[in-house]
């Protein structure tokens, strides 16, 4: 499906008040790394070039240089309403056009992001790995419109841009849906200074299959579980055999759901590389003597990459992915990161 970009909202039209400050990430160019960072990542690229299965967990972080903040960051509001009591299907019941009005905003604002290196690197190292899975926490499809193969990447929460109806009798759903907005009457979310106004069920988005229904985001909202066939083919993934790798993006690998999977792959004699802008302290890397630390991994465990994941990535998938550029837009140009 073509992908009609909005124009990019202003800050007050975002899902949320984008007051932190500015993210600062150390550099990742070879000519600037340490002589113990070069060594970890020799180190990295070695066993990367041995591993035949590899699953990517990927979580909030791999996003945040697109310009999209974590859903549970500071000041998440939307025009005055906590955005985590909104993701509840209980405020859904109540009140179905806040609930829309910030769903749509929230899909502009993914809209107007860009996919960035670490989404592509990702992207590609799928193409040249058949035996390779992400399992994204992510809601913003940006993985899907870095062209992601689908059939190697699970959504554990769901999609912003699936849709699924409400109605007990209809079991309607479709993934994939970049329409903005989904009905007229929704164009008032990503209005600047417009104040609330209460839109008329009549007037949110409606099932196509049977008509009556209510649709609803494909979000897994609080209170609700993760959805059974993601799980399960994530299972399926690890206990059909060794999984070589696990790489922990943007997220901590000593949180569940992380967590849980870290182990498994660490159970199995599989190794663990982090990439996060704050590496937890039991997340840290194996302390190994200057000459094992050169490109031998043998006794490694454990890689952590502190900094930028869409800085880091692509460099550390290099060997087996190439040089990862921005695509061009039509006219030429880099596309930009908004």
């Amino acid at each position: 499906m073509t992908v009609d970009y909005p124009p990019q909202p202003s800050q007050s039209a975002l899902p949320y008040r984008l007051d932190d400050p500015v993210l600062h990430t150390r550099s990742t160019q070879p000519e600037t790394m340490t002589a113990s960072v070069a060594a970890s990542l020799a180190s990295f690229h070695a066993y990367l070039r041995s591993s035949k299965r590899i699953l990517a967990l990927v979580g909030a972080g791999l996003s945040a240089s697109s310009g999209l903040p974590t859903f549970r960051g500071t000041g998440g509001l939307w025009r005055n309403h906590d955005a985590m009591e909104l993701a509840t299907p209980e405020a859904f019941s109540n009140d179905p056009s806040l609930v829309w009005q910030f769903y749509s905003a929230r899909r502009a604002a993914a809209l107007c992001a860009m996919p960035n290196k670490a989404h592509y690197a990702l992207a590609e190292l799928a193409k040249c790995m058949p035996e390779f899975l992400t399992l994204t926490q992510n809601v913003d499809g940006l993985s899907t419109r870095a062209n992601h193969p689908p059939d190697q990447l699970l959504h554990l929460h769901g999609s912003l841009f699936s849709l699924k109806c409400t109605s007990f009798y209809c079991d309607f759903q479709e993934d994939n849906n970049f329409t903005h907005p989904l009905t007229p009457a929704l164009a008032i979310a990503s209005e600047v200074s417009a104040p609330y106004r209460h839109i008329q069920q009549a007037d949110l988005p409606h099932c196509p299959k049977c008509n009556t229904g209510l649709l609803r985001p494909g979000v897994v909202w609080f209170g609700e579980p993760l959805p059974w066939r993601v799980v399960q083919a994530a299972d399926d993934f690890i206990s059909s055999g060794k999984v070589d790798l696990i790489l922990v993006i943007g997220t901590s690998g000593t949180v569940y759901p992380a967590a849980g999977y870290v182990d498994r792959v660490r159970m199995q004699g599989g190794k663990v590389a982090v990439f996060n802008i704050d590496i937890d302290e039991s997340d840290s890397e194996d302390e190994l003597s200057e000459v094992e630390s050169t490109g031998s991994y043998a006794n490694r465990t454990t890689w952590t990459f502190e900094g930028d994941a869409a800085e880091w990535v692509p460099i550390a998938l290099e060997p087996i992915v190439g040089h990862v550029e921005l695509p061009q837009d039509s006219s030429g140009e880099r596309s930009s990161l908004r």
